[in-house]
């Protein structure tokens, strides 16, 4: 977690950091509780939940983030802008029933409140994300004052000081409008579930896995970092934090076994990248979607998946040419883990997994589901610390069994149920030998989940003036039929320029903004357009990731440039090699909407729209590398990529042009492999 600003100070965070770490530490896991609470019982009103929200998330960025002299002590302004921020969030609780009764007519202390709240919500973004997102945020605002006296159907009618304040700072509008309401409860939730798996050691257990199933293969290293930021990316939903945390160890592991070291960035970037689009979790994007579109969770999932696992392929195999075209081998099988006896020493850590996938697809909400799934994995935790105590395995065995009784009855008793089974083992813990241990790792790890929810749900906040703007003027509709009126002949063209501006935008903001700015302004158009509802939220979502890998601003990339020593912008370039099929798939499934199962796609169609991708991916690693069995040239790579282009398109013409040339390309490339073998 970085900010734009060179003196910023970052106070160190836990038990052992002085006064004001303990004190920030105490904030978070408080934060964690509130959201639990909430979540399990819904005690308060939506509008109130996602004013404390927000409250807690300013007070934590003030607090953690101080821009004061690193000198001074006791860093009082930063201090008092966060406790000022949390304190003005429960005027929403204290007068909520005042505050619906004169909707519409604020008093003049309504407008100090929103206008504070509005302002802190601004700094608090600048200090966590840089000026980027405010300054386009502020932008839309000063469009809301101003934008009456622009020319032409940009100009709207004018709207006072006290009406705009209202409209952002309070209802369901601005910064607390649906991004905030999802941030409150699927994210946060999520979020604390990949936390707390973290904290158990699925990092461990992701890492030895892929090792012992691919890293001895051709080019391993770089398929372990494949295979574990892809594991990784599906519960912790934030491909950033994702370079951080995996990048530690696959991005050396790469530089040692011979890959260049901004090719070993860019595989890590790409990888973690992935980890947001890719079911049962996916990011939190997918999330804002499911509830902005108004679709089932599971509809998003099932649209996603047959995308992602071609995304992972495409970087598979392009770690896998480049490491024919380098000469580079796998790590010595005896150096490799068994993946078995990791699973089976750590088994225990996918059954949350197991457990979300499962109420996810049997129709459970996401809320829900992740409710269990945290629920789930705080008893494991807990209850393996108490497990170890025991003498015997029969012992240890009835343990568990016991257990497993206890949480399989949560539908019939409750979460309060479960809650008071967590409080049991929580007191075991504080009287055996070693409990104490699980217990700060619980403790870290209700941390770690506000601490990491902080950029998201600041994001999602701040975002909300633009939606706030979009609803207030109407500018949206006016945005969508300049898209429509410049691309009414031709979708491609429309399709591009929503990409560009996607890309644009993630030059500087993170993907849930940038999907949120995007889906509301050029989703609609492509809606006009025929792509369908589903597809054409997924286009924007994809190009917002892909905005991370894709210089000169590629956020994923500037990640890992540390850790692998070489600019951010050379590991960009690499990323978006990459990935470079992730670019083209999207276009593929607005044209053949079965790649995202949308429609009512057959069986045969949904087989042959994959076949063609993958041949299409095939064609891209050969005319991105350069390499297949041997080393290929610059006109037989400029070839491949035509022949895919032509994949593109779900015409008779250009499928039976893409598949004759691939098929001419590869018995080619396969004759002179022999002719070669046979000099």
């Amino acid at each position: 977690m970085t900010t734009s600003s060179h003196d910023a100070h970052i106070v160190p965070f836990g038990w052992d950091k002085g006064l004001q770490g303990r004190a920030l530490f105490l904030i978070a896991i408080a934060f964690s509780a509130y959201q639990i609470v909430v979540a399990a019982y819904h005690p308060l009103s939506s509008q109130v939940v996602r004013a404390i929200h927000v409250g807690f998330m300013l007070l934590m960025c003030f607090a953690l983030l101080q821009h004061w002299l690193p000198r001074r002590q006791v860093p009082v302004l930063a201090w008092t802008a966060g406790l000022l921020a949390f304190t003005l969030a429960f005027y929403h609780w204290y007068f909520e029933a005042d505050l619906i009764v004169r909707a519409g007519d604020p008093t003049q202390l309504d407008i100090i409140v929103g206008s504070i709240t509005l302002l802190l919500v601004f700094e608090a973004a600048r200090r966590i994300m840089g000026p980027a997102l405010p300054l386009i945020c502020a932008a839309f605002l000063a469009y809301a004052l101003f934008g009456q006296h622009l020319p032409g159907d940009f100009a709207h009618r004018g709207y006072a000081f006290d009406q705009l304040i209202e409209h952002l700072t309070f209802g369901t509008e601005g910064i607390y409008g649906i991004p905030t309401y999802v941030s409150a409860t699927y994210i946060f939730l999520f979020i604390l579930f990949g936390a707390f798996l973290e904290q158990a050691g699925m990092i461990r257990l992701f890492t030895d896995f892929a090792l012992g199933t691919v890293g001895h293969t051709r080019g391993g290293p770089a398929k372990v970092s494949v295979v574990t930021s892809g594991m990784m990316g599906t519960i912790n939903g934030s491909g950033v934090a994702n370079v951080v945390t995996t990048g530690q160890f696959t991005i050396p592991l790469m530089k040692r076994f011979g890959y260049r070291p901004e090719f070993a960035g860019g595989v890590e970037a790409t990888s973690s990248m992935g980890g947001q689009i890719m079911p049962p979790v996916m990011g939190a994007v997918a999330f804002i979607m499911a509830e902005t579109i108004g679709v089932a969770y599971v509809e998003i999932v099932k649209a996603a998946i047959i995308p992602a696992i071609l995304y992972f392929v495409t970087a598979f195999w392009m770690v896998h040419l480049e490491a024919g075209r380098c000469g580079l081998h796998g790590i010595p099988k005896n150096e490799c883990p068994d993946p078995w006896a990791a699973v089976k020493k750590h088994w225990y850590l996918l059954l949350p997994l197991a457990v979300l996938v499962g109420l996810l697809f049997s129709g459970y909400t996401p809320l829900f589901s992740g409710m269990v799934g945290l629920a789930l994995t705080a008893v494991l935790i807990l209850g393996a610390a108490v497990a170890l105590r025991l003498k015997g395995n029969a012992l240890r065995a009835a343990f568990w069994i016991a257990l497993g009784i206890l949480c399989s009855g949560f539908y019939k008793w409750g979460i309060t149920a479960i809650m008071l089974l967590i409080a049991a083992l929580v007191a075991i813990c504080l009287l055996i030998q070693g409990g104490r241990a699980t217990l700060r790792i619980a403790a870290n790890a209700l941390a770690d989940g506000a601490r990491h929810a902080l950029p998201v749900g600041v994001a999602c906040a701040l975002v909300g003036v633009i939606i706030g703007v979009l609803t207030l003027t109407g500018a949206a509709t006016t945005f969508a039929n300049t898209i429509i009126s410049l691309g009414q002949d031709s979708l491609l063209l429309s399709l591009m320029l929503t990409m560009l501006v996607c890309l644009l935008l993630g030059m500087g903001i993170p993907t849930i903004p940038n999907y949120i700015i995007t889906s509301s302004l050029a989703a609609p158009a492509l809606l006009e357009l025929g792509v369908p509802l589903i597809v054409s939220h997924m286009f924007v979502f994809y190009f917002g990731i892909l905005a991370d890998l894709t210089p000169p601003v590629a956020l994923a990339a500037f990640a890992a440039a540390p850790i692998a020593g070489v600019s951010g912008m050379r590991i960009g370039v690499q990323a978006v090699r990459v990935a470079l099929a992730g670019f083209v798939v999207p276009y593929m499934a607005v044209y053949a909407p079965e790649l995202m199962l949308q429609g009512d796609p057959t069986l045969w169609a949904v087989i042959y729209i994959v076949f063609k991708a993958l041949v299409a991916i095939a064609l891209w690693g050969v005319a991105s590398i350069g390499y297949l069995w041997q080393p290929v040239s610059w006109p037989l790579r400029i070839a491949a990529f035509l022949t895919a282009l032509c994949l593109v398109a779900a015409l008779p013409v250009t499928d039976e042009i893409g598949l004759g040339g691939a098929a001419l390309l590869f018995a080619w490339l396969a004759w002179s492999k022999r002719r070669s073998a046979a000099a």
